[in-house]
C-alpha cells in the first residue's frame, strides 16, 4: 500500500493528473518562457510556483521535507524555485536534455563552483555539467551548458522553436490548474527507463502506443485532475484503458482492513476510453489528501497479505 500512495502523492504533487477541461480560461504559457523551447522538445510541464506555494498540499508536503527535488534545482542553478520563481516551464527532448526556463524575482546565489560570464549580452553562471543563463531580473534558463546558450541565442534572435501543436495543447489547459503537462508520448524515455523483459515491459509496450498525453492537476482543495492519452489506434486505447483499471483494482485490493477510508481514493480514480483515447479523472478530498500525506510523512507500511482478497 504503502508504495502505491507514494506514487500516488508523486503523480498529484508534479502534474500527472487533474480534472475535466475547465470553462473558466486557459492556461497561461509565458510567451517568453515559450520563445525559449527548443525545436527538439517533445513534452513540457508546466509549474505556476506562486499558486502553488499557497496549496495545502504543497505546504504539506514541504512540512515533510517531501520536496527534495526543489532543493536539488536550488543547488544547481543558484535560484530557489520555492521563494524566486513565479512560473517554471520546462522542456525535455525525451533523451538526455532538459531545459528549465523561469519567471520570478531572481537573486542568484552562484552554485559551488559556477563561473560567472557575459554571453551575447545576458550573465552566465556555468559549471562543466550546467548553470544557469540570466536574460534579465526576471527571467532565466538553466540547463547544459550548449543547451542554455543555445536557448539564449534563440530568444535573441525572436525565432520560436517550440512545436506549436504543444503549446497549443498547453494552452488548452484549464487555468485553474497550477501544474500542467503535454508530450509526444513516452516513446524513447521507456525504451531506456525499463526494463525489456518482464512485467515492466509490458507496461511499456502498453505506454508506448501513447501518441501524445496531456495532463493537470488542481491541489487548492484536496487533487482534483486529469490525465488523458491519445493512442495510435482503438485496440490500443482499449488495451490501455484496462490495464489502467486493472491498477485501481488492484489498488483496491491492497487496502488493509484497518484502513477502510482508503478505499475511496481509489474510489476517486475513474477510466474511460472512447475510441482512440484514454482518460483518467481523479477527484481526491482534502481530508483523504491530508491522510495520504500523514502515511508518507510517516513512512507507514503494510505487511504482505494485509490487504483485502
Amino acid at each position: 500500500m504503502i508504495a502505491r500512495v507514494r506514487i500516488l502523492i508523486a503523480l498529484a504533487a508534479f502534474a500527472t493528473v487533474g480534472c475535466n477541461f475547465a470553462q473558466m480560461g486557459v492556461s497561461r504559457v509565458d510567451s517568453r518562457l515559450a520563445a525559449m523551447v527548443p525545436a527538439d522538445t517533445i513534452g513540457l510541464v508546466g509549474i505556476r510556483m506562486d499558486e502553488l506555494r499557497a496549496a495545502p498540499l504543497y505546504q504539506k508536503m514541504v512540512s515533510l521535507q517531501r520536496l527534495t527535488q526543489f532543493d536539488e534545482l536550488a543547488a544547481q542553478t543558484g535560484f530557489d524555485p520555492r521563494t524566486d520563481v513565479r512560473e517554471l516551464l520546462i522542456a525535455s527532448n525525451g533523451k538526455d536534455n532538459a531545459l528549465i526556463l523561469a519567471r520570478g524575482t531572481f537573486h542568484i546565489r552562484a552554485a559551488q563552483g559556477a563561473k560567472k560570464s557575459a554571453y551575447q549580452g545576458y550573465t552566465l553562471f556555468m559549471r562543466e555539467e550546467g548553470g544557469v543563463g540570466i536574460i534579465d531580473e526576471s527571467t532565466a534558463v538553466a540547463g547544459k551548458p550548449a543547451s542554455v546558450r543555445a536557448a539564449l541565442d534563440q530568444f535573441k534572435s525572436g525565432r520560436s522553436g517550440a512545436d506549436p501543436d504543444l503549446l497549443a495543447r498547453a494552452r488548452s489547459i484549464g487555468a485553474e490548474n497550477q501544474m500542467w503537462s503535454v508530450s509526444k508520448g513516452f516513446g524513447g524515455i521507456l525504451d531506456r527507463a525499463m526494463p525489456d523483459s518482464g512485467n515492466a515491459a509490458n507496461v511499456t509496450k502498453i505506454l508506448s502506443a501513447l501518441e501524445n498525453i496531456t495532463a493537470a492537476v488542481d491541489v487548492r482543495s484536496g487533487v482534483k485532475g486529469f490525465a488523458t492519452g491519445l493512442c495510435r489506434n482503438d485496440q490500443d486505447a482499449k488495451n490501455l484503458g484496462d490495464a489502467a483499471r486493472g491498477m485501481v483494482g488492484l489498488g483496491r485490493l491492497s487496502v488493509p482492513e484497518n484502513q477502510p477510508q482508503m478505499l475511496r481514493v481509489w474510489d476517486g480514480i475513474k477510466v474511460e476510453q472512447q475510441q482512440r483515447t484514454v482518460k483518467i479523472n481523479v477527484a481526491i478530498p482534502q481530508e483523504l489528501v491530508d491522510k495520504l500525506v500523514e502515511m508518507v510523512g510517516s513512512g507507514r507500511g503494510v505487511r504482505p497479505g494485509a490487504g483485502r482478497y
